[in-house]
């Protein structure tokens, strides 16, 4: 892992749950600076006294505590093993992050690994593929089987190269995220049925009307949401599409049409 990020001697490099420090001190001995996340007090200690008098001690700082709950420094790359229930959260947090980093080598259980890298159509695709490959590029590098660990876990490994999208493209991601989770609710549904579920309509209609109200608009009379919404997927021939089958293209071009009729998904 270490070898596949390239490190650099100028690299200040982010470590999520570096346990003993087994590969911090290989991050240390190729980079400028370690920085390592850990909640565990006890491997905290560990890690500390495994550099303790050695010239590697200069060159980490240890940040105790929730990577989730934490904000973020300024880091080059980002190098971790992650404890896998946070896989998702994380992704995207490091991927909002600013500025942005130039590549994260990161373990995955396999079959998150491959949703990350999953294309339209495949069974896997889901919310989670879109929108991460909307704000980086991001590939397979190695399986890790589980008998590399001790002790052994009850699941396959993947690891991933993640290179965020520079610069990122010119979309309100609040409003992205929004439209594909109302998507990817049921993904083999038209979207036309995912859009009339009332739930859906009611929530577009309070967005549509705080946006004129902010805009000084007119509600004109009789207005009516779910007629709206199915001239705008009618429009963009998008009624009868289904979200496993959908790419970036098609949810950026309707994501679009319906801003541009005041329809916001945030």
């Amino acid at each position: 892992m270490v070898e596949k990020a390239a490190v650099r001697p100028t690299d200040v490099v982010l470590e999520i749950g570096p346990g003993t420090g087994n590969m911090t001190v290989k991050l240390l001995d190729k980079s400028k600076k370690v920085i390592a996340c850990e909640l565990d007090t006890r491997m905290v200690a560990e890690l500390q006294k495994r550099v303790q008098g050695t010239p590697y001690q200069a060159k980490l700082q240890i940040m105790i505590g929730d990577i989730l709950k934490t904000d973020l420094p300024f880091f080059d790359l980002c190098v971790a093993n992650i404890p896998y229930k946070i896989s998702s959260p994380l992704v995207f947090k490091l991927l909002l992050h600013r500025p942005l980093f130039r590549c994260a080598v990161l373990m995955f259980q396999r079959e998150f690994a491959e949703r990350l890298v999953a294309k339209p159509g495949d069974k896997l695709y889901c919310r989670l593929s879109i929108n991460t490959q909307l704000l980086a590029r991001v590939d397979l590098l190695m399986k890790v089987g589980k008998n590399n660990f001790r002790p052994p876990p009850k699941v396959e490994s993947n690891v991933v190269r993640i290179e965020p999208r520079n610069p990122p493209p010119p979309i309100n991601y609040q409003e992205w995220d929004g439209l594909t989770r109302i998507a990817f609710v049921r993904k083999n549904k038209t979207l036309s049925a995912a859009f009339k579920q009332t739930t859906v309509l009611t929530m577009l209609e309070k967005n549509y009307k705080l946006h004129c109200s902010l805009n000084n608009k007119v509600v004109e009379e009789g207005f009516n949401i779910k007629k709206l919404v199915i001239d705008i997927l009618q429009k963009t021939d998008a009624e009868n599409k289904r979200a496993r089958t959908m790419d970036i293209d098609d949810f950026i071009r309707l994501l679009h049409a319906f801003n541009a009729q005041g329809v916001h998904f945030t």
